[in-house]
């Protein structure tokens, strides 16, 4: 049999090949919003009321409900030289926290900036992993190359659990006089999906939620039936937006609301105290 051998045939063929091969080396697949899943995002408040307790004649505690979010995520195969971190970021929208003293004066904690306008947002990171709200079971990071989906679960929760002194904070006398603890902060909460290469971020759900607490004292009754919860009893449901809101600058870096936050003493005759500044 007789074989004929066309130069120009393997010219082609060769080059139709390497036209492929450039083509995948080139045209590597870009992770896109539209290509990342999101199964079964919830976002639920504990449907039951503020604890309060009464256990130490030092301080009042009180236990708020949790917030909670958690959603499934199928994530596309990863580019070599890529790495990708799927989680939760939470900033501090708005934080009024009051502490009553009769007419003396009332203690607050604040977040100056956030209070004097000059951002719209606080990042509630836990201090260390930046911008992520935790590194637990918070975030999940994927490393490239990856052939298949990856599949996950990343989920947080959040709740209050703080200590108010029954007597004047400035005061060196131990003498109950708290009369009330007012209580109202906002959050933002964005599940987010973020390129560490390249710092891209692609926006997946945005949260508003709100935690909201009120409590009368009579610092005149014997420790251990003080305090009551007025006001509502059962907090909000989280919202989950249709649009996504994106993530503010102050929301992704430091400080975060625990460093930032100041504890002053504003009594009512008289210039507020700076009892514990930020850190």
């Amino acid at each position: 049999m007789f074989l004929f051998f066309c130069p120009c045939w393997s010219f082609s063929f060769s080059c139709a090949v390497m036209g492929c091969i450039q083509s995948i080396a080139c045209n590597k697949s870009r992770i896109k919003r539209e290509n990342i899943v999101v199964h079964d995002l919830s976002a639920t408040i504990d449907h039951c009321p503020t604890v309060i307790e009464e256990n130490s004649p030092i301080v009042l505690r009180y236990k708020t409900p949790y917030f909670k979010a958690a959603a499934r995520i199928v994530m596309p195969p990863i580019p070599r030289n890529e790495t990708w971190v799927v989680g939760w970021i939470q900033a501090c929208t708005q934080m009024e926290f009051y502490n009553t003293y009769g007419d003396i004066g009332m203690s607050s904690w604040e977040l100056p900036q956030l209070r004097e306008g000059l951002v719209r947002a606080i990042s509630d990171s836990d201090g260390i992993s930046y911008p992520w709200y935790g590194n637990t079971t918070e975030t999940v990071t994927i490393v490239g190359p990856t052939s298949k989906p990856s599949r996950f679960t990343v989920s947080m929760n959040d709740n209050f659990y703080p200590s108010v002194t029954w007597a004047v904070p400035v005061s060196e006398s131990n003498t109950p006089l708290l009369t009330n603890i007012k209580r109202d902060q906002s959050f933002t909460t964005w599940l987010v999906a973020l390129n560490t290469t390249s710092k891209e971020k692609i926006l997946l759900h945005t949260i508003k939620w709100r935690m909201r607490v009120d409590i009368v004292v009579d610092p005149a009754q014997p420790l251990g039936s003080r305090a009551r919860l007025v006001g509502r009893l059962y907090q909000e449901q989280p919202r989950v937006l249709s649009r996504m809101e994106p993530v503010p600058p102050n929301a992704m870096g430091k400080p975060n609301a625990n460093d930032a936050q100041v504890l002053m003493w504003r009594p009512r005759r008289g210039p507020p105290l700076v009892v514990i500044p930020p850190k």
